[in-house]
């Protein structure tokens, strides 16, 4: 089965991502606690506002990281991983 890159992900109800100086990364709070990301998923999780469908969020990616092999198959496989963990949801 393939992923549908016209997907829009959007965050979860309830739970927030932000930078957290503390952490000197971003993370994404939610009521049972907190999940700090690395870099890879924290310029992926920046995009993610509701509006950009995955292919928009590749396209902005590979403009930042021009020439970064299998670029769009890492950004589907975080969409279905944070997708399995609830963290967002994809419309």
């Amino acid at each position: 089965m393939s992923f549908d890159r016209n997907l829009k992900p959007t965050w979860r109800r309830g739970y927030r991502f932000q930078f957290e100086p503390a952490q000197d990364s971003h993370v994404l709070l939610y009521p049972e606690g907190m999940v700090k990301l690395n870099g890879s998923a924290s310029a992926i999780g920046t995009l993610i506002d509701g509006e950009r469908s995955v292919t928009a969020i590749i396209a902005a990616l590979d403009a930042q990281f021009p020439g970064v092999p299998e670029l769009g198959t890492d950004v589907e496989q975080f969409m279905l991983v944070a997708s399995d963990k609830h963290w967002i949801d994809l419309v």
